[in-house]
């Protein structure tokens, strides 16, 4: 049975810094609401106690999965939060040690002590593992238990795994050789393809208005931290790059708004080392935002969020004849690719390091690139597999647990990586080539499980002991 993903699967619009982290725990909370609604003990519930596990417990204070949760169960949207306000509203309940469950009924609620960081103990479905308890006013309790996979998905334990849906697809895929072979077959290029595959769940007008939001809060997300100083918090004092840079390649040349912006940045000519810079200065934008609670796009990740928009935007920024008009054909491209990670692999830090989260999505702005500039569909798999083939082994050892160092750096080198391995690939013959995509996925996979838990997404090994930040002072 074939696994039906759909393109606003790989592509949500949420909250950083972290997907599997801070949006999946703050969507597992928004699901706890539901269920007390469904169990008819919504109006009887006196206290809820949550317990994180694994990866969450060792990471979560650095990626905010206790502000999430506490967010989740206000019954607050992370798609149409207003995130400005996020730091007020998380103060105000740890003030008053209470919080309105799910917006409506006032309870108990003191985050220092109603949320639990289980720092040696693991739940072996997954490690990114959390459990809600909630007492109810006739004595009884009941729980639910949760896994934040990566990505923003979600999975309730004991329930039916949405992403296993049997749902009808046109040309089901579950590897890159079944993409091949509906290509072949069809004569259709990938985001043909997979535009047709989207019919199954909406019609194709509202897919594309749902892409073009996408794109939208993608180029805001860059836009807005190519403009925005400071120091990022957390406790390591990191200082803000992109706004700094864009300012210094632009030159004093005025803009007002993103299309004058855009403009901007073309007037400057196409020397080899100013695009590096720019498309530099992209990924480094959306990750700055995404350290900072901003509203990101998980591509497929957050952590990884900087590297698709920086490609795109290098796209239809230096490269000849590429417009706004490629946006939607390139996004689908890119899902395409994270599907195909994510049903043969993972694209969870916290199970395979980060070439589940960077190498993933190097590879599917490069097939995205390679497609968009005229590339065969074996050229398009052919770039996604050498992105992937030059991440693999890249563990995930954050300082403190924040998604800053090295996480903010490791998207500028995904775009340059996804650049160069669509370039080499419109440049080769993918019938000479050693390795497939396919092989690449499974060597991915294995790696993953080969690869010591200290290097996924846990804060004790790499970098993480040796830039010493406890998680007191985050």
């Amino acid at each position: 049975m074939h696994q039906a993903l759909s393109v606003f699967d790989m592509f949500k619009i949420g909250v950083g810094p972290s997907s599997s982290h801070t949006l999946g725990p703050w969507k597992a909370a928004l699901s706890f609401c539901q269920f007390l609604h469904a169990s008819g003990v919504f109006d009887k519930t006196l206290k809820i106690k949550v317990l994180l596990y694994g990866s969450l417990a060792k990471t979560g204070k650095g990626h905010g999965t206790d502000l999430a949760i506490q967010l989740g169960l206000s019954g607050l949207d992370p798609v149409t939060v207003d995130t400005t306000g996020i730091d007020n509203f998380i103060d105000s309940i740890l003030q008053s040690k209470q919080l309105k469950l799910d917006g409506k009924r006032p309870m108990a609620f003191d985050p220092v002590v109603d949320i639990a960081f289980l720092f040696t103990e693991s739940l072996p479905y997954h490690p990114n593992g959390l459990s809600f308890l909630a007492d109810l006013s006739d004595g009884e309790s009941l729980s639910q238990t949760y896994y934040s996979t990566g990505g923003g998905f979600v999975e309730q334990e004991g329930a039916v795994n949405p992403s296993a849906q049997t749902i009808e697809l046109p040309f089901p895929i579950n590897s890159a050789n079944d993409l091949l072979h509906w290509c072949m077959k069809t004569g259709m290029s990938i985001h043909e393809i997979v535009a047709e595959n989207e019919m199954a769940w909406r019609s194709d007008e509202e897919t594309r208005a749902g892409l073009n939001k996408i794109w939208q809060v993608m180029r805001d997300c860059m836009y807005k931290g190519c403009h925005q100083q400071g120091v990022l918090t957390g406790g390591l004092n990191v200082k803000r790059r992109a706004a700094d840079l864009n300012q210094h390649l632009l030159k004093g040349r005025a803009y007002t708004g993103y299309d004058q912006w855009k403009s901007a940045i073309a007037d400057g000519g196409k020397d080899f080392r100013y695009i590096l810079d720019w498309v530099s200065c992209f990924a480094l934008a959306v990750n700055e935002e995404n350290a900072s609670f901003g509203r990101v796009v998980t591509a497929p990740t957050n952590g990884a969020a900087g590297v698709i928009p920086a490609v795109l935007q290098y796209m239809i920024i230096f490269c000849e004849g590429n417009r706004e008009d490629k946006v939607i054909p390139f996004l689908m491209t890119a899902s395409e690719i994270g599907c195909i990670f994510k049903k043969g692999a993972t694209i969870s830090a916290a199970m395979g390091g980060c070439q589940a989260e960077i190498g993933v999505s190097s590879a599917m702005a490069a097939a995205a690139l390679c497609e968009c500039l005229g590339g065969t569909q074996r050229q398009v798999l052919m770039a996604a597999e050498i992105a992937m083939e030059h991440h693999l082994g890249l563990t995930c050892d954050p300082i403190g647990g924040l998604v800053q160092v090295p996480c903010i750096e490791r998207n500028t080198m995904g775009a340059i990586k996804a650049i160069t391995a669509a370039q080499l690939a419109l440049q080769s013959t993918p019938d000479f080539a050693k390795v497939t995509l396919d092989a690449v996925v499974k060597t991915m996979w294995e790696t993953a499980r080969d690869m010591s838990e200290k290097y996924k997404e846990t804060a004790d090994g790499g970098l993480a002991l040796q830039i010493p930040l406890s998680l007191s002072e985050c």
